[in-house]
């Protein structure tokens, strides 16, 4: 059957809203709590605190280790992340802002598979934003004086700091429990979808390195 012409016009249009639209993420976000003032206070300090963008090392063995995870993760995110001077960037961000906040880069590559696939600019159904989908409330509440601009998160280092800050922080307040923390994160706390999915993908990233 033919398409009458208003039938084409309006079928073209929705196929340009759809490829111009940004993609939405599958996961959830976190749930704004009432945060004690100390708790504000340090948190937002370990979101604003400076700190050099590159990671330093001690011994040549340190840098040696983490210039063969950085090749290997490179191989194995060239398939999400084409571009190499962009998927170096990225995974310096990420390895930096894990390490910072005291967690295991798998686990936040993981995490980060989950939430985003990888897409700077994903947005969830709830509004989560970025790669680690950092929930818009967390710049209002520990994000600095700009007025809680929440377009910031769609900048790598700082989405990348805010996800790390608040995971940690979640760890903290379940005392270590990276199942609980995680369901935190996700808005999902109890249930074991979301944590089992970033644990699978963890595993993906614990790389074996000689």
């Amino acid at each position: 059957m033919m398409l009458t012409r208003r039938t084409a016009l309006l079928a073209a249009a929705g196929a340009c809203a759809g490829a111009l639209a940004l993609p939405t993420a599958r996961a959830g976000g976190q749930l704004e709590e009432p945060l004690a003032d100390a708790v504000r206070t340090a948190l937002s300090a370990a979101v604003t605190d400076e700190a050099p963008p590159r990671p330093r090392f001690d011994a040549i063995e340190e840098r040696l280790a983490y210039l063969r995870w950085l090749g290997a993760a490179s191989a194995k995110l060239e398939r999400r992340l084409s571009e190499h001077h962009t998927r170096i960037d990225f995974l310096e961000a990420a390895w930096y802002e894990s390490r910072r906040a005291r967690l295991d880069p798998a686990l936040v590559l993981g995490l980060i598979q989950v939430e985003s696939g990888f897409r700077k600019y994903a947005i969830s159904v709830a509004g989560a934003r970025g790669y680690m989908q950092v929930m818009p409330f967390w710049v209002r509440l520990i994000g600095g004086s700009d007025g809680g601009d929440a377009r910031r998160l769609f900048h790598l280092q700082t989405n990348l700091r805010f996800g790390c800050v608040i995971l940690r922080h979640y760890l903290e307040l379940e005392g270590g429990n990276e199942f609980m923390a995680l369901g935190r994160y996700n808005g999902s706390r109890g249930r074991g979808e979301y944590p089992g999915a970033v644990f699978a993908a963890r595993r993906a990233w614990s790389l074996r390195l000689a």
